[in-house]
């Protein structure tokens, strides 16, 4: 905690149009002299940037003085912690990657900003992606404070942006949360294509297959409602579903592949059979 950029808006009653001065004062809530903002204007034409070290766990008062022509006034004190404001860059070397073989998940990893490595602040992240021809964006909420997540559900064969951003916290002193960070720059990854070959099936088989399906989409369903976001539970689950699935449509497609090929194999014996039966018996 170097620094500290405030900001502040005009009074609109009474606003006049005679050039005004502000001047942003700030001082230890119990103890110390007023102390004077020096550099504005760097967030914005009413914003001043304290660059000095400041004391943690030690409230500020903080005030804007505004005078012109027609007199000077004072706006209203705030008091507030440091660790209550605290906000940092966006997280870094962000990767995106496929998960194996499986063609609806991505695995995210990432690192901390730096301003996060002191043992004074942990964070919580939060994940937004979206696919490469929309603009609309879905957020992962619940990512805690791990800088790796898995994005499962996701279309096959299709590209998405991915973008995290993180929110600081004391673990001393004040426990609210800060700022939320700017969304680091977007990284792209695709899924792979599905391998599902479609064709004829047994119709029984469909229908069998049809209510397997269902089933499992009820129960994982459940999974996903009752262990949330980025759980280990989930993932275990979901991957071991994930791949038993895709085998059985490989084994499925396997076997249909070898049913087809033995019917035809038949048909061609009993095509030579028939022709047989009815040649004369001196060609024979």
């Amino acid at each position: 905690m170097k620094d500290l950029t405030c900001k502040w808006v005009p009074g609109s009653e009474g606003e006049t149009y005679l050039h005004t001065n502000y001047t942003l004062k700030y001082k230890l809530r119990w103890y110390g002299k007023d102390n004077t903002c020096l550099e504005y204007h760097t967030m914005g034409p009413y914003s001043c940037h304290i660059p000095k070290d400041l004391a943690l766990f030690t409230p500020y008062e903080i005030w804007v003085e505004a005078s012109n022509r027609l007199g000077s006034t004072t706006s209203d004190i705030i008091t507030l912690d440091v660790l209550d404001v605290v906000t940092t860059d966006p997280p870094s070397d962000v990767h995106v990657s496929r998960v194996g073989d499986l063609e609806d998940q991505l695995s995210v990893r990432w690192s901390s900003p730096p301003a996060l490595k002191d043992f004074l602040f942990q964070a919580k992240y939060q994940i937004r992606y979206r696919v490469e021809d929309s603009t609309e964006w879905k957020v992962v909420d619940d990512v805690g404070n791990q800088t790796s997540c898995r994005l499962a559900g996701l279309k096959p064969g299709t590209v998405y942006f991915v973008q995290i951003r993180c929110n600081p916290f004391g673990i001393y002193g004040s426990k609210k949360a800060g700022i939320w960070s700017d969304w680091s720059n977007p990284t792209a990854a695709s899924t792979p294509r599905s391998e599902r070959i479609t064709g004829v099936c047994d119709p029984k088989s469909g229908e069998q297959n049809s209510t397997l399906r269902r089933e499992l989409k009820q129960f994982f369903g459940w999974v996903k409602k009752h262990a949330y976001g980025c759980s280990n539970l989930s993932i275990k689950l979901y991957d071991q579903w994930r791949v038993w699935l895709q085998k059985s449509h490989k084994t499925r497609n396997q076997v249909a592949g070898q049913e087809k090929a033995k019917e035809a194999n038949l048909r061609t014996l009993l095509m030579v059979a028939a022709k047989l039966e009815h040649r004369p018996e001196e060609e024979l």
